[in-house]
């Protein structure tokens, strides 16, 4: 099922902004047993995300009335929401009257093999590059290109993520994840001052490691440090945590502090937080 501002269509008017622009934010969120996971902080950062590119904020009441009647009979599926500027005429210029667009869809929910998150992934570095640009880093808009770029350099199964570079070279993240490394009891990320998605499961897992007294480093880092990292990982509101066993030829352990991050995500996913 699909709602567009409230009603069951699949048709989006072609002066929509967030056609002609990539105008707009999105949330992908997990359905489990009809009930989607997080809602409160996909919300707080769709509402965050509105504000920092000036489009009205949906009515909280509205969206989540919609989104129940879209997932309340799925047990397990992917809810994508999209909010759009709305319609506008041609040119970049803002309409002066801004109407948004609220569009929430289901998804069926991926089949990824259980070994993924039991023994790892394997991931490459993508030659596509992230662009700077402090004023949309973090947040989750429409102009996702680069991503599309890099995940068309692989088209095989013996691969399941891309790792991004950013302009400067850094580490960024993953096509469709935020990514983690250990070393020597240390967890560190990268900043996402330039550039990049600040997704909700890696807020959850910065939560849980600094709630652990894990030491945690939000910083600047190149391929070669994450090379040298003990152990590595990946992870989105989908998958939840993938431990990374190869990247450009190094072997990577999965380790237990990945296995008790895993363990406690899951539990905060149950405690309803």
């Amino acid at each position: 099922m699909t709602l567009i501002n409230g009603i069951e269509t699949d048709h989006l008017p072609i002066n929509d902004r967030g056609l002609q622009y990539g105008d707009g934010l999105f949330e992908t969120i997990e359905i489990s047993d009809g009930r989607p996971v997080f809602l409160d902080r996909h919300l707080q950062r769709l509402v965050k995300g509105c504000i920092a590119l000036a489009i009205p904020t949906p009515d909280s009441a509205i969206l989540i009335e919609e989104i129940q009647r879209v997932c309340r009979e799925s047990p397990q599926a992917v809810l994508k929401i999209i909010i759009t500027r709305g319609n506008g005429g041609r040119g970049y210029r803002l309409p002066q009257a801004v109407n948004p667009t609220r569009i929430i869809s289901l998804h069926p929910f991926p089949e990824y093999p259980a070994d993924y998150a039991e023994h790892g992934i394997n991931a490459r570095f993508c030659e596509t590059r992230l662009g700077l640009n402090p004023a949309l880093a973090g947040l989750k808009h429409l102009n996702r290109l680069e991503q599309v770029l890099a995940r068309s350099e692989w088209n095989n199964d013996s691969c399941q993520e891309g790792i991004m570079q950013d302009a400067n070279g850094y580490v960024i993240e993953g096509t469709m994840t935020n990514l983690f490394y250990l070393k020597n009891d240390h967890l560190y990320t990268s900043s996402l001052q330039l550039c990049g998605i600040a997704g909700i499961i890696r807020d959850i897992v910065m939560h849980l490691a600094t709630s652990r007294q894990m030491p945690l480093i939000e910083h600047d880092y190149d391929k070669a440090e994450l090379l040298s990292a003990d152990s590595v990982f990946v992870c989105n509101s989908v998958i939840g945590i993938w431990p990374i066993k190869q990247l450009e030829g190094v072997q990577f352990a999965v380790s237990q502090t990945i296995k008790e991050l895993q363990r406690a995500l899951t539990d905060f996913k149950t405690s309803g937080q």
